[in-house]
């Protein structure tokens, strides 16, 4: 994406159907009197000027973002302890921010001061041209690839969030509205204001978004077998690996089910989850006996011959969702399906 500086400001071409590009709010000022490097070693007071970015974030909250590596205790013990102040004032965890606040970030050994930045291969950051489904002030749709994770954590150095940071650097705020696992392809929706993402959320928390994923399964699924309600419950191996069982203490979990097209080893469902748990429609397919294709992590729990579909991704695609926009309007948006995706429906004759 092409840049250029303009009296202290960036102006970026953004890759929106919905509006023309904007210029973004000035960045939140951070000053220090030593480099990122230095403040590993001597870390120095920090002060810094709430932007929109944060407005109306908590200060444990903004903390704990800003002081990566910090655990919560010693977050809680600046803030109690008077060494935190915010216009010079001291303050409360749950004390919230306010466009323009001074905050005074005391020395902290160990931190690792607004993160260091993330190394976005330029493959990536053009794969994102084309797959950005939506954009206006409020929004970002994106059809996620099978193999990225939503955000960078254990294990993975970059993720989507942290890739569309990369391309979309002078917008002020980004963030996850809601996530699907990492070998998911299909929509997913960023938030670029704060209040979109309060406004977003309490529709999650009210069951008001409507999501349909699309996913092929082993064997024939029955047509009669239209709802599976099965609790799920989280689960850890000695080796640290875990994984989602249907047990009887888990959370209550609904998905309803339909068939699309059926094969002579195969079937290719539609999949509504009324309920949101990790896992959910993965474990309730197999939980009825017909594991998703390519689901490793379910399927070696129960072989089962896999007719020569034992090498693909995770057929399992975040088809649409649909939810209110802050403008008033209803948004309704639908993700294609990828090649990878396409080819092995093709494999098994389930093409729609």
């Amino acid at each position: 994406m092409s840049t250029k500086k303009s009296k202290g400001h960036k102006k970026t071409n953004h890759i929106s159907r919905a509006r023309k590009p904007t210029r973004a709010n000035n960045v939140s000022i951070v000053k220090s009197e030593s480099t990122p490097s230095q403040q590993n070693s001597r870390p120095k007071v920090q002060f810094v000027t709430i932007s929109e970015k944060n407005e109306f974030q908590r200060i444990d909250n903004f903390l704990l973002g800003h002081l990566k590596g910090i655990p919560k205790s010693k977050i809680y013990s600046l803030i109690r302890k008077g060494e935190l102040r915010i216009n010079k004032k001291r303050c409360k965890p749950e004390t919230k921010l306010v466009l323009g606040d001074l905050v005074r970030i005391p020395p902290v050994y160990g931190a690792e001061y607004g993160g260091a930045p993330s190394k976005v291969s330029p493959s990536l950051l053009d794969f994102l041209d084309t797959a950005v489904l939506f954009e206006n002030d409020h929004v970002l749709v994106v059809n996620k690839p099978s193999g990225l994770a939503v955000h960078g954590g254990s294990g993975v150095n970059v993720g989507l969030i942290e890739a569309l940071r990369k391309k979309y650097p002078v917008t002020q705020f980004l963030e996850l509205v809601h996530r699907i696992d990492k070998d998911t392809s299909g929509c997913i929706l960023v938030a670029k204001k704060r209040s979109a993402l309060r406004f977003f959320h309490e529709q999650f928390r009210n069951n008001a978004v409507s999501k349909t994923y699309h996913l092929a399964v082993h064997g024939q699924w029955p047509v009669s077998t239209k709802r599976v309600d099965a609790p799920l419950k989280r689960t850890e191996l000695k080796s640290g690996e875990r994984f989602v069982v249907v047990h009887q203490d888990g959370k209550p979990s609904r998905t309803h089910f339909k068939v699309l097209n059926t094969s002579q080893w195969f079937s290719l469902l539609e999949a509504k989850p009324i309920s949101g748990r990790t896992h959910q429609i993965r474990v309730h397919a197999d939980y009825s006996g017909h594991p998703i294709v390519g689901d490793e992590k379910y399927i070696h729990r129960n072989p089962i011959d896999e007719h020569g579909m034992s090498r693909v991704r995770l057929m399992l695609h975040a088809k649409s969702i649909a939810i209110n926009l802050p403008s008033g309007e209803k948004g309704i948006f639908e993700a294609p399906y990828d090649s990878a995706f396409s080819e092995s429906l093709t494999k098994m004759s389930l093409s729609v």
